[in-house]
């Protein structure tokens, strides 16, 4: 009896848990960052606490997805496009962490103003509409892996300069208070840090959005703007 079809089908339903657990993962950071934004925008300590303990829990997910990600390559020796859905798996696991870290010392920045009891001379309500924007983009990348939607991919790789743009607009505010207020240089440095923070988190979400573009396509446009070009066009 031909045994293939059962070892396809077999194939298959690993693929759908390990790609499941990655969106519950994908989950995780959502919930993290915006929570992580909540504890900085009230300075609550507790919050900031719920993301730190959220943080083992994502770095926990990423072993092991990996580990299955490794058996299942292991065991099944998967080729073409099998292939390059792991590996964008492991990719994307490896970018959802690092998320999840620069949530973490978003929520340790909170943490630190709050020791330190200085005011804030800049209300963090500056840096809402970034973080607004990262969480967008993370749960559209988080999505579009879900799909394949390599379209909704590429939007989310040309709409990422928004949140460029949003961090350059900061600076600038920043800069401004500084030269009016140069006690606040200590408290405005931590928001800078946190406004890159956000940033980083937006080049994730494009790089898991990228990732997609490499399962579909089988082309890595990261850092190649003429092989993005290509793709987009050809929508």
């Amino acid at each position: 009896m031909d045994d293939k079809p059962h070892l396809s089908t077999q194939f298959e339903a690993e693929i759908n848990a390990v790609s499941t657990r990655v969106l519950e993962m994908g989950g995780q950071v959502e919930s993290q960052l915006a929570q992580a934004i909540y504890a900085l925008r009230h300075l609550d300590i507790e919050a900031a606490r719920n993301v730190l303990q959220v943080e083992k829990r994502v770095n926990q997910m990423e072993v092991d997805i990996d580990a299955e990600i490794t058996q299942i390559i292991a065991k099944r020796q998967p080729t073409a496009r099998d292939l390059r859905l792991l590996v964008a798996i492991s990719k994307t696991i490896a970018n959802l962490e690092r998320a999840g870290d620069e949530a973490a010392r978003i929520a340790r920045m909170a943490r630190d103003i709050v020791a330190s009891g200085v005011p804030m001379s800049i209300g963090i309500s500056d840096l809402q509409h970034g973080s607004d924007l990262a969480i967008e983009q993370l749960r559209k990348s988080l999505d579009a892996f879900a799909r394949l939607d390599e379209k909704a991919a590429v939007d989310i790789v040309e709409s990422d300069f928004r949140i460029d743009d949003e961090f350059e607009g900061f600076t600038r505010k920043v800069i401004t208070y500084v030269m009016e207020d140069p006690r606040a240089i200590s408290t405005m440095l931590d928001l800078m840090f946190v406004a890159k923070a956000i940033e980083r988190i937006g080049d994730h979400a494009k790089n898991i959005a990228e990732f997609v573009i490499y399962i579909v396509r089988g082309a890595d446009v990261r850092h190649n703007k003429q092989a993005f070009r290509e793709v987009a066009d050809s929508l």
